[in-house]
């Protein structure tokens, strides 16, 4: 007789384990979203602050300062990727 994966024999695991489980998931993906939109809104501020340089509306001081900011803040951004990837 073909038993069903409902009713074959092995450790079961009970509410709480599955409900962990699940909140982690969830924890994870909001993270993935909160990690993808830093990422990309400091990208867009780079880029704006370049586009305005490249016209001469922002000294360069203030663009080095910017892209400073911007490399600092995605070194964090990949230290944080590579623990959770770890």
């Amino acid at each position: 007789m073909i038993e069903s994966a409902e009713t074959a024999p092995g450790p079961r695991k009970d509410k709480k384990e599955d409900y962990k489980g699940v909140l982690m998931t969830m924890a994870k993906a909001f993270l993935d979203k909160g990690l993808e939109k830093v990422l990309s809104r400091k990208l867009l501020v780079w880029a704006t602050a370049t586009g305005l340089a490249a016209t001469g509306f922002l000294t360069s001081a203030d663009w080095v300062l910017i892209s400073a900011l911007y490399i600092g803040g995605q070194s964090v951004i990949d230290a944080v990727v590579q623990l959770k990837g770890a």
